[in-house]
């Protein structure tokens, strides 16, 4: 009923000396004041009035302010639309400008929130329709478009990594439904998998916290986990186009109108070569299990290889055993798979080559003969008549045979223990370096520090010196620890790019080169964008340069001798120098060791240095330098055609 559908007859109007009056029905007190009755009469009905607009405005508040941007949304959602155009990412190739990635489309099920009805019936209708999609958890989703993003653009994904034939079939499904689409997205895909993981890394969805640190990336952005594509992300990620777009009440495009490109991220070329990591791996790989099956040593499982140009420091090759398949977490690695590959025991997501931490054994000698040529506590004439151990009141440092007469050449070649326990530590009328130069010429050589080669993971080694034994073991300096630092044994311990680095400082004739991994970054019209120069990080190994000649002559004996550690290598096209090495790794059982070799080549000029290592192998002999020869062999009869 109108609210003032209650006044009738309208009776008398004061006006100045006129005046009407207003009887109104059901007026109880009609003795009361004219004025006093209107006013009580009316009173209620104004009431209402104010309430009932209120209330309007409050709405109209409510629509315009409070929702006001979501109101936008959804009008603007249904006519206007901008989409990000996700850019393709920049390639990875070889040095020979093989590819070592593939571009490839992920498809994602994705709900636009906004597209969806405005009526909870009709919404209720299409997340039904969701019921028979494998593994979608029907109530977390409806909960959080429901509570959080109802009047979201950003999509939600109901389901990622869809085959191409699960992606054909739900947008077929779903096409005619609003608020849900399949979308395809940009990825990566490793096709050597295992050889190249730990190099390369791999891509993944953003997570909260790198969304939070990279403010241009976007929740359904993927972006560089490890390795090169983490190293390199902001060169190979390229740039993410928008198109604007209409789309009707569904979501559903209806015509196109305007559009900015993406921009395809640029590409590395990197140091390596494809042929040679494969086949590096292919040896080592057999090596390990054919150790395994001779000797029926099941522990035998991990290993190292790296090969280096000596001269500049490019990594040619770098494998680590046990590797992974990094295939798997470019489509959301499974928890199951993901649990098994960081509980395993061996850890194969480890990059051993940069982050495994070992004794260096015999492979250290070329550095201490090194460091005595050039302290002048030996030269080339200082010989000793080695009678297999040297005995320091009740303790005896043992060699591995009885050498007789060497002299510096010969104890590189054959590796004699008692010259470098003299050379160390002193013996007879050799002084010895004492252990303080021969920290300082580890340190020369790089050794206790990063090499600072590009991906994450590296480790450094550990030069043990009196300070750190009193602080680390409570122990003070004995002259035994001289002579097992002398040999690589002891507290000393090193990575293997450490390793293999300080030895092509020996194969370069003096110069510590800093190891890398990518020669330069180009764009899709391999114009250069930017070139890695080599970096020298000590180009004073040594004070006199002869002495690294002498270290060199006997790496180069040790190949030449009919006695010689490295004479396998005497199979090799090109020569070469070379050095073994056997660590022993566990005090309790000093017959454990890991297996070492370390080689360059061709000998007046190397091109190459390589070190092998085979952990709980034996000796290196047996279980290192063949592997290196094969290699070698493959490098200068095969890619050096």
């Amino acid at each position: 009923m109108p609210i003032f559908e209650n006044f009738k007859n309208l009776g008398r109007l004061k006006d100045d000396q006129r005046e009407y009056e207003f009887p109104l029905e059901g007026m109880e007190d009609q003795d009361a004041p004219l004025e006093s009755k209107n006013a009580i009469t009316f009173l209620p009905y104004l009431v209402v009035f104010l309430l009932i607009f209120a209330f309007f405005v409050g709405q109209l508040f409510k629509l315009q302010v409070v929702k006001g941007s979501q109101n936008q949304i959804l009008a603007e959602g249904n006519r206007l639309r901008i989409e990000e155009i996700k850019s393709p990412r920049g390639m990875i190739f070889d040095n020979s400008g093989n590819s070592l990635v593939k571009n490839t489309a992920l498809y994602n099920l994705e709900i636009i929130p906004a597209d969806l009805p405005r009526e909870k019936s009709d919404r209720i209708k299409i997340y039904e329709t969701l019921k028979d999609v494998e593994g979608v958890n029907l109530n977390e989703l409806i909960d959080k478009i429901e509570k959080e993003d109802l009047f979201s653009i950003e999509p939600i994904i109901v389901k990622s990594s869809l085959t191409r034939e699960e992606a054909m079939r739900l947008e077929i499904k779903f096409y005619t439904l609003s608020g849900i689409k399949v979308e395809s997205i940009p990825t990566r895909e490793y096709p050597v998998k295992e050889a190249l993981s730990q190099i390369l890394g791999y891509i993944g969805k953003i997570s909260p916290e790198e969304l939070n640190v990279n403010k241009s990336y976007s929740i359904t952005d993927w972006i560089g986990k490890t390795g090169l594509e983490q190293t390199y992300e902001n060169y190979l990620r390229g740039q993410n186009g928008k198109r604007k777009i209409e789309v009707n009440s569904l979501g559903v495009l209806q015509r196109e109108l305007d559009t900015e490109d993406p921009v395809v991220g640029n590409n590395l070329v990197t140091t390596l070569n494809l042929n040679l990591q494969k086949k590096a791996y292919e040896l080592l790989d057999n090596k390990i299990k054919e150790l395994q099956k001779n000797g029926n040593d099941n522990n035998i499982k991990n290993g190292v290889l790296i090969a280096l140009d000596p001269q500049s420091g490019k990594v040619l090759a770098m494998v680590s055993i046990p590797s992974y398949d990094n295939n798997l977490f470019t489509k959301e690695i499974k928890s199951e798979d993901y649990e098994k590959l960081i509980n395993d025991p061996e850890k194969p997501m480890l990059n051993r080559a940069i982050g495994g931490i070992y004794p260096s054994g015999s492979i250290i000698k070329p550095i201490i003969a090194a460091a005595g040529l050039d302290k002048g506590v030996i030269s080339e004439n200082t010989s000793i008549n080695d009678p297999g151990e040297i005995k320091i009141g009740e303790w005896s440092f043992p060699d591995w045979k009885n050498h007789g007469v060497t002299d510096v050449k010969k104890a590189i070649a054959e590796s004699c223990n008692v010259f470098f326990y003299a050379t160390g530590g002193g013996w007879e009328n050799i002084q010895g370096l004492g252990v303080e130069n021969i920290d300082a010429y580890l340190d020369r050589f790089g050794f206790g520090k990063l090499t600072g080669i590009e991906i994450a993971g590296e480790e450094q080694g550990t030069i043990p010196t009196p300070d750190w034994k009193e602080k680390t073991k409570n122990e003070p300096w004995y002259l035994g620890d001289t002579y097992h630092l002398s040999i690589g044994q002891g507290d000393f311990l090193t990575t293997p790019i450490e390793m293999i680095s300080a030895i092509s400082g020996i194969a370069n004739g003096g110069k510590l080169m800093k190891p890398y991994l990518v020669e330069k970054v180009t764009d899709k019209d391999k114009n250069i964008v930017k070139q890695f120069e080599s970096t020298v990080l000590n180009d004073h190994l040594v004070d006199n340069s002869s002495s690294i000649d002498l270290v060199r002559q006997g790496m180069r004996l040790a190949v030449d001798s009919s006695s010689g550690s490295a004479r396998l290598l005497q199979e090799l096209p090109v020569s070469s120098g070379g050095k073994t090495g056997t660590a022993q790794f566990d005090a309790a059982d000093l017959s454990k060791t890991h297996a070492w070799f370390v080689a360059f080549a061709p000998y007046d000029n190397p091109e190459i240095s390589i070190i092998v290592l085979v952990e709980k192998g034996g000796d290196g002999f047996n279980s290192a330098e063949p592997v290196a020869k094969d290699l070698l062999k493959y490098y200068f009869t095969e890619l050096k055609k």
